[in-house]
C-alpha cells in the first residue's frame, strides 16, 4: 500500500503547471430563490470552446485563460440562463459567482445559445435524475427516488412491492449508495415497498449504471450518489405534506454567526398507515395484516460559509420500522430495523485550478427479525457499524488537462448472529478496516478527444486481501450534436448481501474473511449520444459484464455451529451483457423519456449442488420497455403518466417431490421439490400504466399542490409468484398478484 500511495504521489508531482501570466476564473452557481448550490450546472465561455460543469459541491473553476474581456454564461435545467462579462488581467483570479433563476414551466422554452460540449452532459453510463420530475410521477402513495430510477433503461424492481435496483445484471448488494458521501447498507421502508430517501430532502442524485469512474470504489456494479438539500439561504421556509401511506414536514432557513453565513434544513417523515391498517384487520379475514406497524425518518443538514473560500457542514439521517405480522395461529414475525448516518464536510478553494473536500463519516445498519412458528422461536440479529474518513482534491490547471485523487479509509465491524429454539447455533463478529486511494486524469488532447484513465487501490482487513482496480474511457465528439463513448474498468466488492425479496428486514450482511476471497467484475461499456432538434435526446449504450468469486451462505445449510468461516459460503460466478435506448426531451410543455432495454444475465454456483449450471437469476429479463411523460396544461395543471413492459421474471416449476423424517431442528417432514430446471419457467408478461394529475398555485400566502394519482389504471393483477401448498397431492399451486388499481391522492403546503 505505501508504494502504491507514493506512485500516485509522483504521478500528480510530475503533471503540468499552468502557463505563466495566465488568469482563471471561478465560483458557484446557485438558485437564487434559496441559495441552493447546482451540481452539474454549465458554465461556458461564449464564443470559444471552453466549458465546465460544478461539482459536487456545486463550484466550477475555469483555469489558463488569456488576459482579456470574457462572456460567462450559467445554465442549469429548469433554470433561466445567467450570462456575465469580465475583464481578466494577467495572472490574476477572478471570484465570479452565478445565481440562476428557476424557469417558469408556463413560459415557452427556453433556447440555450452558448450550450455545453455534448461530453459534458452525460459521461457513459451516467444519469442525473431531477428531484421536480421525481416529485410530479405518479406513485404508489408516495413518490419514491429509487422507484423513479427503476423507471430508467438498465434499471429493474423485483416487484411492485420492492424498491431495491437491479442493475445491468446486478444484484441490489452491488450497488454502491451514499448520502452526503456515507454508505447506506440498506435504504429501504415498509417490507422494502419503498426507499428511505424523503423527496424533500434531496438535492441532487446521480446514478452510475456502469463503468463508474475510479473516484467510486468497493461495489461491482454501479453507484447511486445522493446529496441532501442545503437549506434556504434567503429566508426561513417550510412545508407540510399529508399523504395515505406517510405524512411529512419540513423546515429551512439562514444562519449567520459574526460575518459567516449559511443555512439549515430538517425534514421528517412518518408513517400514517396505521388507522388503516386497523380497518382492514376487522374487516378482512387475512393472516398478512400486521398487528401493529409504524416507520419514521428525520433529514438534517446545516451548513456555514466560513470564508469566501471555505464551507463547513453536518448532515445526519435516521429512519426505522418496526413491524409484526401474524401469519397463522400459531406463526408471527417481528421485524426492527433501520439506518443512522452521519456526515462532516469541509470543503476548500484551494487555488484558482484547485479544490478540496474533507469528509468524515458514521453509518450503522441493524436487523433484529425474530419469530415464532408453532412454539419454536428464532432470532436472527446482524448489524454493520462503519466509521470513516475521506479527502479528495479535484485540480483543473488548464482547458486540456483536469486531475483528481484522494484516499478513503475507516474501520467496519459486522455482527450476525443466529439463535434457534433458545439456543444460539451462530455468533460471528468480525472487525475490519479498509483503505482506498485513487488518482484519475482527463486529458483533452484535442478539441474532439478525451482521454480519462484512473486507478484505484483497495485494502480491505478482513482477510488482509489487497487489489487494484484500473478504469480508462475514450470519447470522441463530432461537433456538437454526437459523441462516441468507450469506457472499461475492474470492480471490486469485499461484502455481500443476503437478499429477501419478501421482507427487507431479513436481509443479512456479511463480509470476506479467510478463505472468502472478495469478489470482482470487469466491465466494458460502448455509448453513442446524441443531441437532436426540439430538446431531443437519444442515448444508445452496449454492455457486457462478468462477476467473480461471488459468495452468498450456503441456503440449504440447517445447522451452521462448528463450521469454519468459509464454510459458511457457496462461491459462483456470472455474467450480463445488453442494450439500453433512452430517447429523452428535457424542454418545453410536454417532457419526459421512453427506454428499451435488452439484457440478460446467468449466474451459478460450481460448488453448490443444483446451481453447477448457468441459470438466469430472478431479475433477469429479456425486454423492458418504459414511458416517462409530463405534459404541463398551463394555469398550474399538468398531466403525468408512466408505463412499462417487461419480460416475465424467471422461476423454477416443481416436477416433482418426496419426504424426509427424522431431521435435526426441523419439526415434522420435510418436503424436498424436484425441479429439471432451476429458474427454467417465465411468468406471464409484467405491464403496468399510472396516471397523474397535479396543480400547483397560491392560497393565503402559502404555495400549494394537490396530485390525484392513479397507480395501475386498467386493474393489470400482475403475478409475483406462485404459492405451492405441499399439504395437497398433488401440489396446489396458488397465484399470488401484485397490485391492484389504487387511487393516490396528497396534498402539499410550502410557507
Amino acid at each position: 500500500m505505501p508504494r502504491f500511495v507514493a506512485l500516485l504521489a509522483l504521478v500528480l508531482l510530475a503533471l503540468p503547471t499552468r502557463a505563466q501570466d495566465r488568469g482563471a476564473i471561478n465560483g458557484y452557481v446557485r438558485d437564487a430563490t434559496t441559495g441552493e448550490t447546482l451540481l452539474g450546472a454549465n458554465v461556458v465561455v461564449s464564443g470559444t470552446p471552453r466549458g465546465t460543469a460544478t461539482n459536487t459541491a456545486g463550484f466550477y473553476a475555469l483555469a489558463s485563460l488569456r488576459p482579456g474581456s470574457y462572456t460567462l454564461t450559467a445554465s442549469f435545467l429548469g433554470y433561466r440562463d445567467a450570462s456575465r462579462t469580465v475583464t481578466l488581467e494577467p495572472d490574476a483570479t477572478l471570484r465570479l459567482d452565478f445565481e440562476l433563476t428557476p424557469e417558469d414551466v408556463e413560459q415557452a422554452e427556453v433556447v440555450v445559445e452558448a450550450e455545453e460540449p455534448i461530453e459534458e452532459e452525460r459521461a457513459v453510463g451516467v444519469q442525473q435524475v431531477p428531484i421536480r420530475v421525481i416529485q410530479q410521477l405518479p406513485s404508489v402513495f408516495e413518490d419514491d427516488l429509487f422507484r423513479s430510477i427503476q423507471l430508467l433503461p438498465g434499471i429493474k424492481a423485483a416487484s411492485d412491492y420492492s424498491s431495491k435496483l437491479y442493475i445491468r445484471g446486478g444484484s441490489p448488494d452491488q450497488t454502491l449508495i451514499l448520502l452526503d458521501g456515507t454508505t447506506v447498507y440498506n435504504p429501504t421502508h415498509f417490507f422494502g415497498f419503498f426507499s428511505t430517501f424523503n423527496t424533500d430532502a434531496i438535492k441532487d442524485v446521480r446514478v452510475y449504471k456502469g463503468a463508474y469512474p475510479s473516484t467510486y470504489g468497493g461495489r461491482l456494479g454501479s453507484v447511486i450518489d445522493i446529496y441532501n438539500r442545503d437549506g434556504n439561504r434567503n429566508e426561513v421556509a417550510g412545508m407540510v405534506s399529508l399523504g395515505m401511506l406517510a405524512s411529512r414536514v419540513g423546515i429551512e432557513g439562514p444562519v449567520t454567526a459574526g460575518d459567516a453565513r449559511g443555512s439549515y434544513m430538517v425534514a421528517a417523515r412518518r408513517s400514517t398507515l396505521e388507522p388503516l391498517l386497523a380497518v382492514l384487520r376487522n374487516t378482512l379475514e387475512d393472516d398478512a395484516i400486521p398487528e401493529s406497524f409504524y416507520f419514521y425518518d428525520v433529514n438534517a443538514k446545516f451548513g456555514l460559509d466560513l470564508t469566501s473560500r471555505d464551507r463547513f457542514s453536518i448532515a445526519g439521517y435516521a429512519g426505522r420500522d418496526e413491524v409484526r405480522i401474524p401469519f397463522a395461529a400459531d406463526a408471527a414475525f417481528d421485524l426492527d430495523y433501520g439506518n443512522q448516518t452521519l456526515s462532516l464536510g469541509y470543503t476548500r478553494i484551494l487555488s484558482e485550478a484547485a479544490f478540496a473536500t474533507f469528509r468524515a463519516t458514521g453509518s450503522r445498519y441493524f436487523s433484529n427479525p425474530t419469530g415464532e412458528v408453532a412454539g419454536t422461536t428464532f432470532q436472527r440479529p446482524n448489524e454493520i457499524v462503519d466509521f470513516s474518513g475521506r479527502a479528495d482534491f479535484d485540480w483543473l490547471p488548464n482547458r486540456k488537462f483536469e486531475a483528481h485523487t484522494g484516499v478513503w479509509g475507516g474501520w467496519l465491524r459486522l455482527g450476525l448472529r443466529n439463535v434457534f429454539d433458545e439456543v444460539e447455533r451462530l455468533n460471528v463478529r468480525i472487525p475490519a478496516t479498509y483503505l482506498s486511494s485513487y488518482a484519475q486524469t482527463v486529458w483533452r488532447p484535442t478539441p474532439g478527444w478525451i482521454l480519462t484513465g484512473g486507478l484505484r487501490g483497495e485494502f480491505f482487513g478482513a482477510g488482509d486481501y489487497f487489489r487494484l482496480s484500473p478504469h480508462l474511457q475514450i470519447e470522441r465528439k463530432f461537433g456538437d450534436g454526437a459523441v462516441v463513448q468507450l469506457a472499461g474498468g475492474r470492480y471490486h466488492q469485499f461484502l455481500t448481501l443476503i437478499s429477501n425479496e419478501v421482507f427487507s428486514g431479513f436481509d443479512v450482511w456479511t463480509t470476506t474473511g479467510e478463505g472468502v476471497p472478495p469478489a470482482y467484475s470487469d466491465q466494458i461499456v460502448f455509448g453513442v449520444k446524441t443531441r437532436l432538434p426540439a430538446g431531443f435526446r437519444f442515448d444508445t449504450e452496449v454492455y457486457g459484464r462478468t462477476m467473480r468469486d461471488l459468495f452468498e451462505i450456503r441456503p440449504e445449510l440447517q445447522d451452521v455451529s462448528g463450521l469454519d468461516y468459509h464454510e459458511l459460503f457457496r462461491f459462483g460466478e456470472g455474467y450480463a451483457y445488453g442494450a439500453e435506448l433512452l430517447l429523452e426531451r428535457s424542454e418545453g410543455r410536454l417532457n419526459g423519456l421512453l427506454g428499451y432495454t435488452l439484457s440478460t444475465v446467468r449466474r451459478r454456483y460450481p460448488n453448490n449442488p443444483g446451481f453447477v449450471d448457468f441459470f438466469p437469476p430472478k431479475y433477469d429479463r429479456l425486454h423492458d420497455f418504459t414511458a416517462v411523460l409530463t405534459y404541463h396544461l398551463g394555469r398550474g395543471w399538468s398531466l403525468s403518466g408512466a408505463g412499462t413492459y417487461a419480460t416475465g421474471q424467471a422461476y423454477t416449476e416443481p416436477t416433482g417431490r418426496y419426504m424426509v423424517d427424522n431431521l435435526p431442528f426441523i419439526p415434522g417432514d420435510l418436503n424436498v421439490l424436484v425441479s429439471n430446471q432451476l429458474n427454467g419457467q417465465r411468468l406471464p408478461p409484467y405491464h403496468r400504466l399510472d396516471f397523474g394529475v397535479t396543480k400547483v398555485g397560491e392560497v393565503l400566502g402559502a404555495d400549494y399542490e394537490v396530485q390525484v394519482q392513479a397507480v395501475n389504471v386498467y386493474n393489470r393483477r400482475n403475478l409475483w409468484f406462485y404459492f405451492l401448498d405441499t399439504s395437497e397431492n398433488p401440489i396446489n399451486r396458488d397465484p399470488v398478484r401484485q397490485l391492484p388499481i389504487l387511487p393516490n391522492v396528497s396534498v402539499t403546503l410550502r410557507f
